[in-house]
């Protein structure tokens, strides 16, 4: 069980709240009711909209959420039967203040620099019987795009490395090429989310990657179709967290 891809048809999406009008009509068009985010004023303007650093999916339908925006979300998803836990850690704009729960997610396996993670998300992770894979990188799900299950997409070689050797399908891509405003570039993993298992949605086109033609076949290979948003060129939105809500 990958929490980032819903066992059903995802019907609920939390997205960056400052996303254009082109991804929110695509994002409608796949029957999605869209939940943006609030800004969460702590963190640096870049990521400061970003679902992934503010919330983690512990499983299907139970999410831990930052201190700093919890009741903004407690009213947003009220009524839709997922659980909400509130972390324990306040989030702030200095690294490694801010990385408390980009977790990356694998079947299986948790993937952060666990000195850094929240300690109520640490506890729900070990309740899940979860496998801790400790890596230097704090921003891991901004560092991992999701495929499939057990199959993603990184640009960062010691967790491409690090996730090889636990048998994860793994692809590794060059660093750069996403859009992320106030920085040098964004991170794959911001890029993207899924609907469910075999289909997944991306913010933007792959034409500017060099790395297009891998990035589409590994997809292929991992049986994933992948749905564009966006006309223009990928765009690190903080990973998309689709929910499948009843």
């Amino acid at each position: 069980m990958n929490p980032f891809i819903p066992p059903k048809s995802a019907n609920v999406a939390i997205v960056d709240g400052r996303i254009d009008k082109e991804i929110e009509n695509n994002l409608k068009r796949l029957g999605l009711k869209i939940i943006k985010t609030i800004k969460c004023h702590e963190v640096h303007e870049s990521i400061a909209y970003h679902p992934d650093i503010v919330i983690h999916p512990i499983n299907h339908n139970t999410l831990i959420i930052a201190p700093n925006v919890f009741e903004y979300y407690e009213e947003m998803l009220s009524n839709m039967g997922i659980k909400l836990i509130k972390g324990e850690k306040y989030l702030d704009s200095k690294y490694p203040e801010d990385i408390a729960y980009n977790v990356g997610r694998l079947i299986g396996a948790a993937i952060h620099n666990f000195k850094y993670t929240d300690e109520v998300l640490k506890y729900h992770l070990k309740k899940e019987n979860i496998d801790f894979i400790n890596v230097n990188q704090g921003y891991t799900k901004c560092s991992l795009a999701i495929v499939g299950e057990d199959s993603a997409i990184t640009a960062d070689y010691p967790m491409y490395e690090k996730l090889r050797d636990f048998g994860y399908k793994v692809l590794l891509i060059q660093s750069g090429y996403v859009s992320l405003e106030g920085q040098k570039y964004g991170f794959i993993g911001g890029t993207n989310g899924s609907l469910y298992n075999g289909k997944s949605i991306i913010s933007g086109s792959l034409n500017g990657h060099p790395n297009k033609d891998e990035i589409l076949n590994f997809f292929i290979k991992n049986n994933t179709n992948l749905i564009f948003l966006s006309k223009k060129n990928i765009l690190d939105i903080g990973t998309i967290i689709t929910l499948y809500c009843h």
